[in-house]
Formats: structure tokens, C-alpha cells, sequence
């Protein structure tokens, strides 16, 4: 989908998505947000909190899943579409079915671990008992930017580390003392 065929609510809908994974970046989590919106209204949010949380299942969608279950009472979502930054993964995709969303619009593709279409389409499975709407690329060229700036200073980072690991090591090894080699014939008993 090209950001010229965007319906104004889906815009506006990602771009509180988008705010969402700048909340994430600034809690040094990987940038993704996620809004739940039924009938035009905000009902959840979430961004990513694996790292902050320590739990695998914090990812954005998963926290505003939770989030609008216990506001509205009910696991079931079904009149909600859920705005995303990235592609689904399998787990998070699973629980948005299971919750009966109507539909999930995300931004940018996730090419190793989509389920939307990217590595595999959950959504399409016939055989599964709901058939959850899905659309993609809305807001895809900020998304994916906010996602390449950051996994490009994670690496600038672990890169100085190691440099830094390198040096001590250098700097240490000059250090270490060494005596002259003896051999065990000039020693005298």
C-alpha cells in the first residue's frame, strides 16, 4: 500500500502506533508500538517491554491486548482493529485471532519472523476457526527507518565494545610481565 491510498483514520491510527515505538526506543526496547481502536476511539496501547520486563510475551501488541481486554472486560475484541508498526510474529498474530480482532493494519514488513505474509501468512489458514482482516505497508518507510536506526546504533554499540574488549586486551598483555627462559641444564643442583 502506498502512504497516497491512506484512509485518514488508518493515519492517524499508525502515527499513534508510531508514538507508541518511540516509547519503546527511549526505554532502550526495540521500537514497536501498537494501538487497539474500536469505532474511531483509542482503547489500548502498548510498545514493546520484553527487555524492561523481563518477559518474552511483552510485545507491543500482546501489551495492548491485555490492556484493552481488562478495560473492556472480555478476551474476545471483536469490532477492535489493532495498528501495528511491524508485521505480527506467530505468537502475537495467534493471540489476535484468538481475541477475534476484526482486522490488523501494520506498517513495515518483517522478513524473519512475519506471519502476515513476510515468512508465512497465519491469517490465510483456512483451517483456523477465525479469519482475522489484515493490511500492510501503512506507514511502512517511518517505521522501517525508526527499525533501521536502531539496529544500526545496537551495532555501532556492540561494535565499540568489543574494540574496547580488544585494546584491554592488548594493553593488559603488554603488562604481563616476562622473565628470561631458563633451561633445565644450566640449572645446578
Amino acid at each position: 500500500m502506498t502512504d497516497d491510498l491512506l484512509l485518514p483514520a488508518d493515519e492517524y491510527a499508525m502515527r499513534l502506533a508510531l508514538d507508541q515505538a518511540h516509547n519503546a526506543l527511549l526505554v532502550g526496547e526495540v521500537p514497536v508500538g501498537a494501538v487497539l481502536m474500536r469505532n474511531g476511539q483509542v482503547i489500548a496501547t502498548g510498545y514493546n517491554r520484553p527487555i524492561t520486563t523481563h518477559d518474552p510475551t511483552a510485545h507491543a501488541e500482546i501489551v495492548a491486548l491485555r490492556h484493552a481486554a481488562t478495560l473492556l472486560g472480555n478476551y474476545r475484541l471483536p469490532e477492535c482493529e489493532l495498528y501495528v508498526t511491524l508485521e505480527p510474529c506467530a505468537m502475537c498474530a495467534m493471540a489476535m485471532m484468538h481475541a477475534r480482532l476484526k482486522r490488523v493494519v501494520f506498517a513495515a514488513p518483517d522478513p524473519k519472523t512475519g506471519v502476515a505474509g513476510s515468512v508465512l501468512d497465519l491469517f490465510a489458514q483456512a483451517q483456523l476457526n477465525h479469519h482475522t482482516a489484515v493490511q500492510g505497508g501503512v506507514l511502512a518507510e517511518p517505521a522501517a527507518r525508526l527499525l533501521r536506526e536502531f539496529f544500526a546504533e545496537r551495532r555501532e554499540q556492540a561494535r565499540q565494545r568489543r574494540d574496547l574488549a580488544r585494546a584491554a586486551a592488548t594493553q593488559d598483555q603488554e603488562r604481563i610481565p616476562t622473565g628470561d627462559a631458563i633451561h633445565l641444564d644450566d640449572i645446578k643442583p
